[in-house]
Order: C-alpha cells, then structure tokens, then sequence
C-alpha cells in the first residue's frame, strides 16, 4: 500500500496498529553483528520541516481516524535534539489529539546522552514509551556482537527513563551468547534486568539473517549456533534468575519464537513461565522435533497443539519426507525456517 508520507521499514511487534511517523532514516550505530535492517541504508536526522509534513499528510489520509499509539521511526528518535523533538510531539498530538502512547525505540547510549531533566520534559509533551535493545546483560556478549554499549550503560539508560516517569520496554535475543556464553548471557541478562525492572520484557530467538557479521562468525566457526532444545533452557536459567521483586510483563511475542505462549505478569506468573518451559523439556525426543517442525512451518501455536492427532500426523509424515535427517541436519532445517521470519 503507497501513503503519501515516508515510512521506515520495520516497528516493534507491540505497535501493529499505531500511527507511525518517520523520524530519522537507519540506525545511527548501525554496527551490531547480527543485524542487516539498515545495512544499505545510511543514517540521517528527516528535517523537522519535512516530518511536519508527513504528519500533515498522514492526518489527511486518516481523516480523524482515533489512534492511540504512535511510533516514531527508524532505529533512534532520541539522538535527534531534545526542543526538536519536542516540537514534534507539540505537532504530532495537535493532528492526532486522541494520541495517548507515543513511543520510539531508544538506544541506551542515546538515553544516557539525555540529562533526567531532558527525559522528564520529552515525557511530559508525550514521548512516553521507550523500546531499548539491550539484547544481553552480558559484557562478554555485547562486546563480542559489537553491540557498541556496556551493561552498565544500559542499567543507568533504563533505571534514568523510569526515573523519568516513560514506560520501558527491553528486548533480549535468546542463544546471542551461542554455546560457549550461553549461562553466562541468561545469568547476567537477569541481573540487569533486575536492577532496572523495566514494565516490559520481551524474548526474541536468535535467527542468523544472510549477510550479517555474525553469519561469518558462524560460518567460519567462532560462533557455534545452539539448539532449539538449548535455547529453551537458556530461557529456563534466564526465566529462574530473575527477582521475585521485579514486576515487568514477560513474553515471548515474535513468531520467531519457539514457545509463544511463555509469557506472563511477574512475579505472580513466573512458576507458571518456567512449568510451560519445563513442559517442553520434558518432552520425549520424538515429541521436541515433532513440535519444533509443526511450530516453524506455522502448523503449531501451542504445546497442546500436540495432543491434536490429525496435526501431529500431518506434522510426522512431513518429518518422514525428510528422510529421517540426523540431529544436525534437523537443526539446521529449524534454523533455516526460524531465520527466514522477519
């Protein structure tokens, strides 16, 4: 569908139905390994003329329609200058005044960039949600995918924007550590996230997209993909090690997660988190694989989806037509197909 406003190419799961408005153009870091959304794309700040504009255009086009959310594009509205963004925000809710959630991805260096008095005034004219890929906990592993920032930086950007009164959503990438870091990234991803507590946690699964850094780390052996299977209780460990004091909502929310209905209001629902973890764990063998294919062909959505015969059959036969694979070749079929999911 054309508008007549430019759109950037992606958003956060959460914001499916809002109002977007294009603020900058990429990603203003643009270096981390496992990323290829903004590889051809430069960065840029959009004149504040031209987003006025759009706003003006998208307002036509919608023609009083009543968003309640708004997100701003690309990968960083937060680097732009605080009065420039507030001016946005003045003219963004003058066109679209029943607007009640105006977010924007925020990067932790971005954040830290901002005083406390900067982020309560970006607040306060509307900007009231933040999506932060902090990705790991782990220094190890946000030096090792170039991510560009330290765990201590995150903590100070997520504790800072809470303090500033914005809701704080923090995305982690499951089996980012691969083999050799994995407890390592569950242990010290739940220690950040404990010193933050931010109102929403959201699991993504490491799928190694065509192109990135880290599919030359993988291919060349300096980076070992793990299983499914593995993954799942990274997840458990991750899950395990978080504070029965921190209150966030918890969810898997992205088809290229395995387990989607893992999620969750914590502390309250944190037993029943780790029993829909444990449940897939204890699995037989057979079961696992059966689930894994029916899940990243698109057949399953839940674990009890394998207690509906006619689609475990439908699942097994196509398991059979792959010539009974071994372990490794099933796991790079898995990978293959959760890869591919944008």
């Amino acid at each position: 569908m054309d508008y007549p406003f430019e759109l950037g190419p992606i958003r956060p799961v959460d914001e499916a139905d809002s109002l977007l408005i294009r603020t900058t153009r990429g990603c203003p870091w643009n270096r981390c390994d496992f990323c290829v959304n903004f590889k051809s794309s430069p960065f840029s700040l959009r004149h504040i003329d031209d987003i006025k504009k759009d706003i003006d255009a998208a307002a036509d086009y919608f023609d009083g329609h009543p968003f309640r959310r708004c997100f701003l594009q690309d990968g960083d509205s937060l680097i732009m200058k605080t009065g420039k963004v507030i001016e946005i925000l003045d003219y963004l809710k003058h066109h679209f005044p029943t607007l009640e959630i105006i977010s924007s991805y925020g990067r932790a260096q971005s954040m830290i960039k901002k005083s406390l008095p900067e982020l309560k005034e970006l607040c306060q004219a509307g900007l009231n949600l933040l999506y932060c890929g902090m990705e790991s906990g782990s220094d190890r592993v946000l030096q090792s995918i170039n991510k560009g920032v330290t765990a201590a930086d995150i903590i100070s950007a997520g504790v800072q924007a809470k303090e500033a009164g914005m809701q704080l959503s923090e995305f982690i990438i499951l089996g980012l550590g691969g083999v050799s870091l994995w407890r390592e990234h569950a242990r010290e991803t739940a220690k950040v996230l404990n010193a933050i507590n931010p109102d929403k946690i959201r699991v993504l699964t490491i799928g190694i997209k065509p192109g990135s850094a880290l599919e030359e780390k993988w291919k060349n052996g300096s980076y070992v993909l793990q299983t499914e299977e593995e993954i799942i209780e990274e997840q458990q460990v991750l899950v395990s090690h978080l504070d029965d004091s921190i209150t966030s909502h918890y969810a898997n929310h992205h088809g290229v997660d395995l387990l989607l209905e893992a999620r969750g209001q914590l502390p309250d629902e944190k037993s029943k988190l780790l029993a829909i973890l444990g449940r897939f764990l204890d699995l037989s063998k057979e079961d696992k694989h059966n689930f894994i294919l029916g899940r990243r062909l698109g057949m399953y959505q839940r674990l009890d989806d394998l207690q509906n015969h006619s689609l475990f059959n439908a699942v097994d036969e196509k398991m059979r037509n792959l010539g009974h694979p071994h372990a490794g070749e099933l796991e790079s079929l898995f990978h293959s197909l959760r890869s591919r999911i944008v």
